[in-house]
């Protein structure tokens, strides 16, 4: 092909097709997994911490040390995946917090139930951003943010998981086999090795403009049965930054994106581990069984999986934007209502589930806006440092949650609480977010940052 063309265009002009699903399909289950993984503690901590003789901080802190795990692992793996791929990385991240589980089942101590979780919460951490990323530079733009959304839906598909199976696994095995289990992603991890395909973006943006065509050509040969006979040398591809990495997320032209996607996605994230790690214990203060208990945060995780579908179409009808904005305050409003709702289980159920849609639709909404604001050189350190500061505040959370349940002002206030972080999560993307990323490609998003630059080194200049 003589003319010029972008790697946009082309994944463009095929639509949603085979590929695009089978995409979805596999980056989908590294979340599942990633979130049973994740997500199981919450459902064991009752059994943990009577097994143990835990204080409240210290039950609460059962479910931090794997996000302290994240932090690491996504500050790291943002760097990593934009130096060696985005393929590598997440391949590499699955077997980790796998393998990494199974020690768990042997350990006889806190301290040494908190160092693997630690450990495995740096695998966790690398899948997450990874995803995003990968789902960013793959998928047709007019549904972008659609299949980022979406997929984080598979995570609460994980959520939910974790919390299903321990319902059926602890009274009869004990807490440790769900930990066994969280090793079982390893296989997954080896069938990615041979199915999956790298980032044509990342490829390109290395300068393998050959390898970018290959997985043009495979993306076109499964999405509309031919070949095109594509020329590396027509392929335009942005002027990369000259600052990349952690330093460019705070360069003139990106500092503002970062701390709206950060300050948002950290209080979405203080709310939602918060809750999800207490909820449990919570309702059994309000004096339900525990098979009750479960089955609340299981429904609360339940209706997180439409949340996130539902989020990604709303941004792309009204924008990034308006969606972060209006998502915090509702998430708060959700919240209020929970603490407020009377004590019978059918009021209680509903109050649940409303707040679970709110406040995950919430910490979705920021999503896609962590791949868009930031080029492909430095897109994944980008996503993935936005997601371990937020995971800052769910680390957080439960720890900051024990200490108020320890004070005994009860439920209510013990949600109250999380009042406090929606409202400065629906400010600060009142303030920070300006930039709107609807309906615009990768590469013409990229181009916008260039354009940016030069017009910065111009007056520079002059």
């Amino acid at each position: 092909m003589a003319s010029n063309f972008t790697i946009s265009e082309v994944i463009d002009s095929f639509g949603v097709n085979k590929f695009t699903w089978s995409i979805f399909f596999f980056l989908g289950m590294s979340m599942v997994f990633d979130g049973y993984d994740y997500m199981v503690v919450s459902y064991t901590m009752p059994q943990i911490s009577a097994e143990w003789a835990l204080s409240k901080v210290q039950t609460g802190s059962l479910s931090s040390w794997s996000l302290f795990g994240l932090i690491i692992g996504g500050a790291l793996a943002g760097i990593i995946s934009d130096k060696i791929g985005r393929r590598k990385t997440l391949i590499y991240s699955i077997a980790a917090y796998s393998l990494l589980s199974i020690p768990i089942y042997f350990v006889q101590s806190f301290e040494w139930f908190a160092f693997f979780r630690v450990l495995t919460g740096v695998g966790l951490g690398a899948c997450i951003p990874v995803v995003t990323t990968m789902f960013s530079e793959t998928t047709p733009t007019n549904r972008r943010a659609l299949f980022i959304t979406f997929g984080m839906a598979w995570m609460i598909v994980g959520w939910v998981l974790g919390g299903l199976i321990p319902t059926f696994v602890v009274p009869l095995y004990g807490w440790r086999l769900c930990y066994l289990i969280g090793g079982i992603p390893f296989l997954y991890a080896i069938f990615l090795h041979f199915k999956m395909r790298e980032s044509a973006h990342w490829l390109a943006n290395k300068g393998r403009k050959d390898d970018a065509v290959k997985v043009l050509q495979a993306i076109e040969r499964i999405a509309t049965g031919k070949v095109t006979d594509w020329d590396p040398n027509s392929l335009s591809v942005p002027l990369k930054s000259k600052v990349v990495g952690p330093k460019a997320l705070f360069s003139k032209d990106y500092r503002l994106a970062t701390a709206g996607i950060w300050l948002t996605y950290f209080c979405g994230c203080f709310i939602v581990y918060g809750i999800n790690a207490w909820l449990p214990s919570l309702m059994l203060e309000k004096g339900l069984k525990l098979s009750s208990a479960y089955g609340l945060a299981i429904a609360n995780n339940a209706a997180a999986v439409f949340a996130n579908a539902s989020t990604g179409i709303v941004a792309e009808i009204i924008g990034r934007r308006k969606n972060l904005i209006c998502s915090y305050f509702i998430g708060g409003a959700s919240i209020f209502i929970m603490a407020f709702v009377p004590s019978n289980f059918a009021a209680i159920l509903t109050a649940n589930i409303f707040m679970g849609f709110a406040i995950n639709y919430a910490i979705t909404a920021v999503q896609p806006l962590m791949a868009e604001s930031y080029p492909t050189e430095f897109r994944n350190t980008g996503v993935s440092w936005c997601q371990a500061f937020g995971r800052l505040g769910g680390a957080l959370a439960p720890m900051v949650a024990g200490l108020i349940m320890a004070m005994n002002l009860g439920p209510q206030m013990s949600f109250l609480f999380y009042i406090i972080p929606a409202i400065i999560g629906g400010l600060a993307a009142y303030f920070f977010v300006k930039k709107e990323t609807k309906g615009k490609s990768i590469d013409q998003l990229a181009e916008k940052n260039t354009e940016v630059r030069l017009r910065s080194v111009c007056g520079e200049a002059d």
